[in-house]
Formats: structure tokens, C-alpha cells, sequence
């Protein structure tokens, strides 16, 4: 019982430091006024992990009521907290792949761009994949890949290809710019992905 509540408190500790610094990093990601917390829910007689269950809880505005992130959050915020998690626990956990899907939904321009470098500054000590549609997050990574869907005589496949410096450059003026891609939109796709 005594380590237990040892245990207790730290978690307590714990929970509050991770919570104040994903609550700084959602200030970021299009998440502003949004509040990060881990409630510590006790169970009666403890288990053998301890006396409590931990609960990620979020309040979408400032001064609103935490509630369960699972009960919540959409696809698209799940991710960005996700990844405002990761990046603070970075230092700490040794986890060599993060996958990330749905990042960018319902964000653009700067947010875009903060997310893009928050990914590439995880690559930096690990492998991080991302589903994306943004070209300020494509244009941060130092591989890209495009997957094409084909349906032929009613059969459907996904294709993988690998772009080079020039395909990339294609890919990311047609997600800047749409079906006409211009001399513009290419030279606005070469700044972007000389961002390092």
C-alpha cells in the first residue's frame, strides 16, 4: 500500500508537468484555448498497477470543463494531440516509428506549416509516416510518397510511388495549386521544399 501511494504521487507530478506542456504545444496546432489534463480516477482497492486509472482529458476552450479525449475529440484532434504527446514525451521514449493520419485535417497556412516542422523535428531521432494533404507538411519531409488508386475493369489497387526531386516538386504544386499547375505554382513548390 505504501508504494502504491508513492506511485500516487508521482503520477500526480507527472500528470500535471505532461499536461501543462501539451496544453502549450496544442496552442500550436490549431487547438488555441484548448486544455490538456490526466485525471488519476481512483479504484476501489487498487489494482495491481496501482490505486488509480489514468484518463487523457481535454477542454476544447479556455475555462470550459475537461472530458474524456475519447469521448470527444474528432479524428483530426486526436491526431494533433497525438502528436503534441509525442513531441514533448520525445526525450524520454524510445519508440522508432510514429504513424500519423488525419494530422492536418481542418488546419492550413501557418498551423500547417508548425505541424510540418513538429513532424520533422521528430524524424530527426525517429522514423515518423504521414498521411497528408497539406504541401506545408509534405514539403518537411525528406522522403515523400504518393499513393495513387487505380480501378481497372472494376478492380481496385493502390500504388506507391517513390518521388524524386522533380516529381516531388510536381506533387506539391498540384496540392498548392490545384489541376492546372503553373510556372508559379512550380517555383512556389521549389521554395517550399528549401525550407532547410
Amino acid at each position: 500500500k505504501l508504494l502504491a501511494g508513492s506511485l500516487t504521487e508521482k503520477r500526480a507530478q507527472a500528470a500535471d508537468v505532461l499536461g501543462k506542456e501539451v496544453s502549450r504545444i496544442m496552442q500550436q496546432l490549431a487547438l488555441g484555448g484548448g486544455r490538456f489534463e490526466i485525471g488519476l480516477l481512483p479504484v476501489s482497492g487498487g489494482t495491481v498497477w496501482g490505486l488509480e486509472q489514468i484518463e487523457f482529458r481535454i477542454a476544447g476552450l479556455s475555462g470550459s470543463d475537461t472530458r474524456a479525449l475519447a469521448k470527444v475529440a474528432s479524428g483530426g484532434e486526436l491526431s494533433r494531440i497525438s502528436l503534441a504527446i509525442q513531441v514533448v514525451t520525445s526525450q524520454a521514449a524510445c519508440v522508432p516509428t510514429l504513424i500519423f493520419d488525419e494530422v492536418d485535417v481542418g488546419i492550413g497556412g501557418g498551423v500547417a506549416e508548425v505541424v510540418g516542422r513538429l513532424l520533422h523535428e521528430l524524424g530527426a531521432e525517429r522514423q515518423v509516416l504521414c498521411v497528408t494533404h497539406l504541401p506545408q507538411v509534405a514539403a518537411r519531409a525528406n522522403w515523400q510518397w504518393k499513393v495513387i488508386k487505380k480501378n481497372e475493369g472494376g478492380a481496385v489497387s493502390s500504388c506507391v510511388l517513390t518521388l524524386d526531386e522533380e516529381a516531388r516538386v510536381e506533387e506539391l504544386a498540384r496540392m498548392l495549386g490545384g489541376v492546372e499547375i503553373t510556372a508559379i505554382t512550380r517555383q512556389h513548390a521549389r521554395e517550399m521544399l528549401a525550407i532547410d
